[in-house]
């Protein structure tokens, strides 16, 4: 049943399914912002990150299929997959790492860049 939609280099279709449940946690996101949803606010947080790693992993998953089928959309697209993995990663390091002790320090990476 399975068997060809896991074909990322040959199928889109994964990634089209990735980025369309993001969207759906993405408005269930603003759903749980609603005052008579006062209840269930305490998953508004967790929907939200659900939704950027789904976009993440679904753009990623996109990526692939680009790169095999369309290399010069993918060289276009290479910098955002890059923005994206480094907008996880801080939306990741400040709501679990940071409370925990874990320091960063951003200087070091801001060197990196200049």
């Amino acid at each position: 049943m399975f068997a060809g939609l896991f074909d990322v280099k040959n199928d889109r279709r994964l990634s089209m399914y990735l980025y369309r449940l993001g969207f759906g946690m993405w408005l269930l996101y603003l759903v749980l912002g609603a005052p008579m949803l006062a209840s269930f606010s305490h998953y508004r947080q967790d929907a939200g990150v659900l939704s950027v790693v789904l976009m993440v992993v679904g753009f990623s998953a996109s990526m692939v299929f680009e790169y095999f089928h369309h290399p010069a959309l993918y060289e276009q697209k290479k910098k955002y997959l890059l923005i994206s993995y480094l907008f996880l990663a801080g939306v990741i390091y400040f709501l679990e790492f940071k409370e925990k002790g874990l320091q960063l320090d951003w200087t070091a990476v801001l060197r990196w860049f200049s």
